[in-house]
């Protein structure tokens, strides 16, 4: 019985935080800050364009030599080109993450963004399923079925 996208916006909460592509990545690392995550979807024109991560500004700010006030986004940005919809699986998901090698995946629903997924709710999602699994094959065993 395998979780989907959905059952995790709903019990996480379907908050995505955007930027635009020309912001300046100080501003996109304020924003992470200020709302305590590790990730924001870039929106450009009402269309997701990226994704910038902590990971981004590590790799592509500071050890390239960038400066986070002058820099913008879109140069720092890694580029979306996978999608999950609510209705996929936990195992859909990850297989996607792998497959991309990426840790964050868009949900979108008729074109629009409804939540982000990240490789940290799959795997939790997944844990909690194998523990739910245990406990009743534990009752089932002792007979308090």
């Amino acid at each position: 019985m395998s979780k989907f996208i959905a059952q995790i916006l709903q019990l996480k909460g379907s908050d995505v935080w955007s930027i635009a592509p020309d912001a300046k990545v100080y501003d996109a690392l304020a924003l992470m800050a200020e709302k305590g995550v590790g990730a924001l979807v870039v929106i450009e024109d009402g269309k997701v364009v990226g994704i910038f991560t902590e990971r981004d500004h590590a790799r592509k700010v500071d050890l390239g030599g960038r400066c986070s006030q002058k820099a913008v986004v879109r140069q720092v940005m890694s580029e979306v080109t996978s999608y999950i919809s609510p209705q996929a699986s936990v195992d859909e998901a990850m297989a996607i993450m792998t497959d991309k090698r990426c840790r964050h995946l868009p949900v979108m629903e008729n074109d629009q963004l409804v939540g982000l997924a990240s490789i940290g709710d799959l795997v939790k999602a997944s844990l909690d399923e194998k523990d739910f699994v245990i406990k009743q094959l534990k009752k089932y065993i002792k007979g308090d079925h």
